[in-house]
């Protein structure tokens, strides 16, 4: 039976951020993933000041950075009327070096780091691998996994999984993933029409309110992404179509013949498991909890997971500190962060773009017009936003 300090289920950005951190400190690491290697996951595209500092000490802010677009300003707007409230976080270049939103598909990030794990001496990714199950014993974890060709066993001190929304080491936990689903499907559809020659004062990130069909309209290098909601009931064939496609963009431009990259369909949660940790078994990711995109929080906050996670296990490893009382924190802060910071804001994103003709709405719509001119509660919002510590008073060492 092979065996290893760590197997990580999921060779996305956040397992091989967790990866990459654990092999830099020579832990003995095993990233596996269902498929193949290079998979184009097109959901996530920004990464926010908080994590470029966390990247940063892996070294590889500098090239994901130049991979991707700096976005200094993001933007809410109204879709009737226009009304624009923007937030610049250039304001927050006193307490952070990275004071700017990167707009660059997660795909690269996992791409990049996958292929700095395999260059690690005892390290190693393995696509086209599934994990079958596992089997905790006093002192380790046995992991069955599916190659291509058999099934191999592995024995590891902890397992980590970062396998996403429909996570199996989740399921195999048997923890409750409490929350709940939004009524209506979501749709993805990317083109490279230049769409700032048609819709004035846009910037890389726009969250755009409308009560009938709001809309996220985000640039990164090659395209521009388009996401709308869309009703449960309409056929994912009616979705996919030329016809949905050109009522989107007639709707956005009055330009139905725009052409289209990607077309996809996705259903979006609001939910955290109940624990994040059984023993040696740790989620973190979407494996541990899921958001709707409004504020680009989700892929983050799984990052910010690994980060939590790694520093505890590599002490534990290494002999420095009680596993349980690190694991333990781990679990109660990531969920308290989680819960507190991620899932608040999200839902509360969520309901601003949604209520374009309420009471309600015009109430909220009210308090973002304060907030854009009152210069402190204006700082503290873009630190929420930018997942950055609210007390945080200078540029971290």
């Amino acid at each position: 039976m092979k065996k290893t300090d760590v197997v990580i289920v999921g060779a996305g950005p956040v397992g091989c951020v967790a990866g990459y951190y654990l092999a830099r400190k020579g832990v003995d690491v095993t990233v596996i993933d269902a498929g193949e290697a290079g998979t184009q996951d097109l959901r996530a595209s920004t990464f926010h000041p908080s994590t470029l500092e966390m990247l940063d000490t892996l070294g590889i802010a500098d090239e994901l950075i130049a991979m991707g677009l700096k976005a200094p300003v993001f933007q809410w707007r109204e879709r009737s009327g226009g009304e624009t409230f923007r937030f610049d976080l250039s304001e927050l270049a006193d307490v952070t070096a990275y004071p700017f939103r990167i707009q660059c598909e997660q795909y690269h990030l996992a791409r990049m780091l996958a292929e700095r794990i395999e260059a690690e001496p005892k390290a190693t990714v393995l696509f086209n691998h599934r994990m079958l199950g596992y089997r905790q014993k006093e002192d380790c974890v046995e992991v069955s996994i599916e190659t291509p060709f058999d099934i191999l066993d592995i024995e590891a001190k902890y397992l980590i999984g970062a396998d996403g929304a429909n996570s199996v080491v989740r399921k195999l936990m048997g923890v409750e993933f409490e929350g709940f689903t939004y009524p209506e499907k979501f749709l993805c559809l990317t083109t490279t029409e230049p769409l700032d020659n048609h819709i004035i004062d846009l910037d890389y990130v726009n969250y755009v309110s409308d009560p009938m069909e709001w809309l996220v309209l985000l640039r990164v290098p090659s395209l521009w992404r388009v996401l709308v909601p869309a009703e449960e009931n309409e056929a994912d064939s009616y979705l996919l179509s030329d016809a949905k496609k050109e009522k989107v963009f007639s709707g956005l431009i009055a330009k139905p013949d725009v052409p289209t990259d990607h077309r996809t369909i996705y259903r979006v949660h609001q939910r955290v498991a109940k624990s994040l940790r059984d023993n040696r078994v740790m989620i973190i990711g979407d494996a541990a909890h899921l958001n709707n995109p409004l504020g680009g929080l989700g892929m983050n906050s799984g990052i910010h997971d690994a980060f939590n996670l790694c520093p505890k296990m590599v002490d534990i490893l290494q002999g420095e500190g009680d596993a349980d009382a690190l694991l333990s924190s781990f679990n109660d802060e990531r969920l308290s962060a989680t819960i507190e910071l991620v899932q608040a804001q999200t839902i509360q994103n969520m309901e601003f773009m949604k209520e374009g003709d309420s009471e309600q709405h015009r109430l909220r719509k009210d308090a973002m017009r304060k907030l854009v001119e009152d210069p402190v509660k204006r700082r503290s919002y873009m630190l929420r936003q930018s997942m950055l510590p609210s007390d945080r008073t200078s540029i971290p060492n």
